[in-house]
């Protein structure tokens, strides 16, 4: 069972200072060398949605075998959302239903893909930087769209890639997953590299743009399939 830290998840009060303050303190808990378990047995996707106009925070988590990318189990939480959308403060608003939908699962996977930012954020704590420091699991941000920072387009072909960088930091890379299509914002959440988060979430890509960890999660926590995901062989 996942451990998650009290303190890097807090009651939200409303107060946007303070919870940008512990951004930058729980960023600098950040790691960003591989520290992951090998070989790799199991991956995970996590995403979170909202239902009801926003007051329901849906989250969704789906085990894959990291080999095979074969579906094991999936979860979805429902938890009443705890805080407006407030740009830049995301993570506070959904790790509360990502963590109740981790509680669910019978095995802790090796590492966790995550629908949204790892240190390509303002502050260097998007959502799979701040999950992966509250549960203390290796994590990688793979997003649809940059949140900030500039990166030249990348070459055309599968595995093309461009640093993302942001004040003079590398904080991730736009990677082209499928010929032509628009690149993926991959970044390190915590106990990867940024070169190990490309070579991960490229390993995970199999026909379509999204690596299937987030691709199948994403499915669930947008509603667009309702059907729990099948256990592999």
């Amino acid at each position: 069972m996942t451990a998650f830290r009290a303190d890097a998840v807090p009651e939200w009060n409303g107060d946007t200072a303070a919870a940008r303050d512990l951004q930058l303190r729980l960023a600098a808990e950040v790691v960003l060398e591989d520290r992951l378990p090998s070989p790799l047995r199991t991956v995970a996707g996590l995403d979170a949605g909202f239902e009801d106009g926003g007051a329901i925070t849906r989250a969704a988590v789906v085990l894959l075998d990291a080999d095979t990318l074969l579906p094991l189990e999936s979860h979805i939480a429902r938890v009443p959302t705890r805080m407006p959308y407030i740009p830049g403060l995301l993570s506070f608003r959904e790790l509360p239903a990502l963590i109740e939908a981790m509680s669910k699962m019978s095995r802790t996977p090796d590492l966790v893909f995550l629908d949204g930012q790892g240190i390509a954020h303002p502050r260097r704590l998007g959502v799979a930087a701040h999950f992966g420091v509250a549960s203390g699991l290796p994590a990688i941000g793979v997003a649809k769209t940059v949140l900030t920072g500039e990166y030249d387009e990348p070459g055309p072909q599968r595995g093309d890639a461009s640093p993302l960088r942001d004040r003079g930091e590398d904080i991730g890379m736009a990677v082209r997953s499928r010929p032509r299509c628009r690149p993926l914002i991959v970044s390190p959440g915590h106990r990867v590299s940024i070169s190990t988060a490309v070579e991960l979430t490229l390993r995970c890509v199999t026909r379509y743009r999204l690596p299937e960890p987030t691709r199948l999660v994403d499915r669930l926590a947008s509603r667009r399939d309702e059907r729990p995901a099948r256990r592999g062989r």
